[in-house]
């Protein structure tokens, strides 16, 4: 039963980190890393997929061995969110709502990267 909930959970979070890299305001890879988290315990198969995804597979191997993203993943996921979705909130969002919304958004996924250890450069 653990095993099948862990499975959906990991295609669920597939799907939000999959959106996390669509859409400015989402942040992908901690979305990534838990659904990475969530096959380890539910398959080996599709645990396995995300490793070898020559895309994911580094970012997600950093952290299975050393908790960590590297510098370039982070300095990619704050910029693209900060100005991607920067310029949603300018141009893209008329009510106010919306605009707080969207910078609360990105303030969560810039504090959530951040929070990350940065792998230290080889």
């Amino acid at each position: 039963m653990h095993k099948n909930i862990y499975l959906l959970l990991g295609f669920f979070f597939v799907a939000l980190a999959g959106l996390g890299f669509i859409l400015p305001v989402l942040p992908g890879t901690p979305f990534l890393l838990l659904a990475a988290w969530c096959f380890a315990r539910s398959s080996e198969k599709w645990h396995q997929w995300l490793l070898d995804s020559e895309l994911f597979g580094p970012v997600i191997q950093s952290w299975e061995e050393n908790h960590c993203i590297s510098l370039r993943t982070k300095i990619v996921a704050m910029v693209s969110m900060l100005l991607v979705g920067g310029a949603s909130i300018v141009f893209g969002v008329d009510e106010l709502w919306l605009k707080g919304l969207a910078a609360i958004l990105i303030a969560t996924g810039t504090v959530t990267v951040l929070s990350i250890k940065t792998c230290e450069s080889k």
